[in-house]
């Protein structure tokens, strides 16, 4: 479903260039659930853009369901965004005066979505939220409103979701139901990818992907018996 050969990210800072990626090769299975960890500036926030097509390569390859993003227009890269790509942030990015409904809706307006308030009702649903449709974003836990944030990757039945940070910004208990969305979604067969600097949430995934100075030092598979041990005393 994803494939990286030797892929270089390189930005030019005044007259220096850093490369923020460098020869990086990988390949995702469909319906894996993959966390990719390191410390920051590691590089992993910049493999995140350029595997959710907001970004190309500078150099290498990067195919995404048999097309090669770094040839594709800005048309064809917003489409794939648009249909196949889910994405979930550590702040939200909600708007603030519109309710649950409305801000999981967006996205189905800009793709011309039909029947977009049942689609975001049913993706409300999905993530436990049904009852709180009509409430803004301010009457919301730091929890709920992230729940609004996948409800809003999900209306798209994407077939990818990517998740920055997603419980950075949460307690211990909501890190927890959030975790447990991702894991049921992946088990529903959505690819999930996760950036995140929580080892225990990493370790609830099945595998690891660990960047250093915009390399991957290591990519692992998670064992069994730590993925479905115990989670308590997440960090927020």
């Amino acid at each position: 479903m994803i494939q990286l050969d030797s892929v270089t990210k390189v930005y030019r800072m005044g007259s220096v260039d850093v490369a923020a990626l460098q020869e990086v090769s990988l390949s995702i299975q469909r319906g894996e659930m993959v966390a990719i960890v390191g410390p920051s500036g590691s590089g992993k926030s910049t493999l995140m853009n350029v595997l959710g097509c907001l970004d190309v390569p500078t150099s290498g390859v990067y195919t995404l369901e048999g097309e090669e993003v770094g040839q594709l227009s800005d048309d064809r890269l917003a489409e794939i965004r648009n249909r196949k790509i889910g994405f979930v942030f550590q702040t939200y990015n909600l708007l603030p005066r519109i309710s649950a409904v409305a801000n999981v809706e967006l996205p189905l307006m800009y793709g011309r979505t039909p029947q977009r308030r049942q689609k975001a009702l049913e993706a409300l649903e999905r993530v436990g939220l049904s009852e709180r449709a009509a409430h803004r974003p301010t009457e919301l836990s730091g929890g709920e409103q992230q729940r609004v944030g996948i409800a809003r990757a999900l209306a798209k039945s994407p077939s990818i979701l990517l998740a920055d940070e997603p419980t950075g910004n949460l307690d211990s208990a909501s890190s927890g139901e959030i975790l447990s969305i991702l894991l049921g979604l992946n088990e529903e067969g959505i690819t999930v990818i996760i950036v995140t600097h929580e080892r225990d949430i990493a370790l609830e995934t099945g595998r690891i992907i660990s960047m250093l100075d915009g390399r991957v030092v290591s990519d692992e598979p998670v064992g069994s018996a730590s993925r479905n041990g115990p989670t308590a005393g997440r960090g927020a």
